[in-house]
Order: C-alpha cells, then sequence, then structure tokens
C-alpha cells in the first residue's frame, strides 16, 4: 500500500528533522518553581486522633490514625466496626485492630470528638 498523502513513515514528519525542530514543545523552557500545591484536606492535624470513617458501600469504622498518604490511603489502630442492619441480640461492633484503608473507596471522614447523632429534620413527621 502506497504511503502517499501520509507523510512517509510512522514519525510524521515532514522535510526537518527532529533534532532541527526543537523538538515537540520547541527549545526546552527553564523551570520556574511553583509553588507546592497545599493538600484540601489536611489530616496531619488527626494524627494520634480517633476519627470515622465512612466508605461507599456503607460500612462505617471507627480507630486512631497512624498514617495516610496523597491518595487518601489511611491506616488506622484499634478499628472497631460499626455493623450495619444486625438482628436483636447480635454484638453491633467488631473489633478489626490495625488496618489500611484504600483511600478511593472512602465517602466521609471526620473526628470522633464532637460526633453526635441529630434526628434528621426532613423525615416524614408521625
Amino acid at each position: 500500500m502506497s504511503d502517499r498523502g501520509r507523510g512517509g513513515s510512522r514519525g510524521g514528519f515532514r522535510g526537518a528533522a527532529p533534532a532541527a525542530r526543537g523538538g515537540r514543545n520547541g527549545p526546552p523552557q527553564p523551570t520556574m518553581d511553583k509553588p507546592k500545591r497545599e493538600a484540601i484536606l489536611d489530616l496531619a492535624k488527626y494524627v494520634n486522633e480517633r476519627i470515622r470513617v465512612k466508605f461507599t458501600g456503607g460500612r462505617e469504622v471507627t480507630g486512631v490514625l497512624k498514617g495516610y498518604d496523597q491518595l487518601l490511603n489511611l491506616v488506622l489502630d484499634e478499628v472497631q466496626e460499626n455493623l450495619q442492619g444486625v438482628p436483636e441480640g447480635q454484638p453491633t461492633v467488631r473489633n478489626l485492630g490495625l488496618v489500611v484503608l484504600r483511600g478511593p473507596t472512602i465517602t466521609l471522614l471526620s473526628p470522633v470528638d464532637g460526633y453526635e447523632e441529630i434526628a434528621n429534620p426532613f423525615a416524614a413527621q408521625e
């Protein structure tokens, strides 16, 4: 098959060698130091504090934050899972110990201090 009209080789350089063109974006630009972007969520103040974490599937755990990374992967110690939909008479808390939580599955993260459940103001009144 003919390469007519297609620029010859797959590289697509027509006429000039790549070195003569200065690369794809022209000559290299001097690097400028951009200010480091600050994280939206600063978890450093919650290290060694109890936090509550909710996941996409509806699970909920509480534990002491030991570490984290930029992807919001968390390391929690003394973790307790709050079980949902447990039959009457069954324990509602399961002790898990030391765990690693994957950041992409986390939907809510809050400190346990100051956390209290309130009545739903949008629920239909009886």
